[in-house]
């Protein structure tokens, strides 16, 4: 109600692999030894908090499109913690899941992880429309990796902004200039906002970014 209809509403979710790491470590972590541990000795055990948890997403995703969410993200912040044999095994069963589930709804579905530029092409098997990519990878080189006919987003450095607007400005033109026009991108940052970042400094990166993409 109020976007009315003046901005997309993006609705979200943890994904399974990062939830289960959450209830198996209960904060955040620098391996998820502990979850992944669980996933390699128990794998059958690990299937059925798989299950679970993407049952539950579905259903709360579902939820949020018949309330009016425009665009869907499944953030997947810790699964750059595998490798890509474990991804595939392990995780890329569910996401196929939850992006089939939420096909038919018609709602753009966006997968979120970072320091995965080992994962993309899996990452963009699981079929959501679009991909997110952090600032470890250039844009053109990961876009190019999960294919042209799907969208991208990304891939500002959060702290770019806390260097000032030059050293932000200059990192955004280069993004920009890496997408080349192509219809499909979001630009955005390749992680969430640091706590002591500038708002007008986001404010005025929105509308550098704005002016830019009506020149292309």
């Amino acid at each position: 109600e109020l976007a009315d209809g003046r901005a997309a509403v993006i609705g979200f979710c943890g994904a399974p692999f990062t939830l289960a790491c959450y209830l198996i470590e209960g904060r955040p972590s620098r391996e998820y030894a502990l979850a992944k541990a669980l996933m390699l000795r128990e794998p059958q055990t690990w299937a059925a908090l798989m299950d679970r948890l993407t049952e539950g997403m579905i259903v709360y995703l579902k939820a949020q499109i018949a309330a009016g969410a425009d665009v869907i993200q499944v953030f997947d912040s810790w699964v750059g913690a595998l490798s890509p044999d474990d991804y595939a095994r392990s995780v890329l069963p569910w996401m196929r899941r939850i992006f089939e589930a939420l096909r038919a709804s018609g709602a753009p579905t966006i997968a979120f992880s970072t320091g995965t530029a080992s994962l993309l092409e899996l990452i963009a098997s699981a079929g959501s429309d679009l991909v997110s990519l952090d600032w470890r990878v250039r844009l053109d080189e990961g876009w190019r990796r999960v294919g042209h006919d799907r969208g991208i987003q990304g891939n500002l450095d959060p702290v770019r902004p806390l260097a000032g607007w030059e050293v932000t400005q200059a990192g955004a033109r280069d993004i920009l200039e890496q997408a080349a026009g192509r219809p499909g991108h979001i630009f955005n940052l390749g992680h969430g906002v640091m706590p002591d970042t500038d708002p007008a400094l986001l404010k005025r990166l929105v509308d550098f970014v704005h002016l830019e993409a009506g020149r292309a």
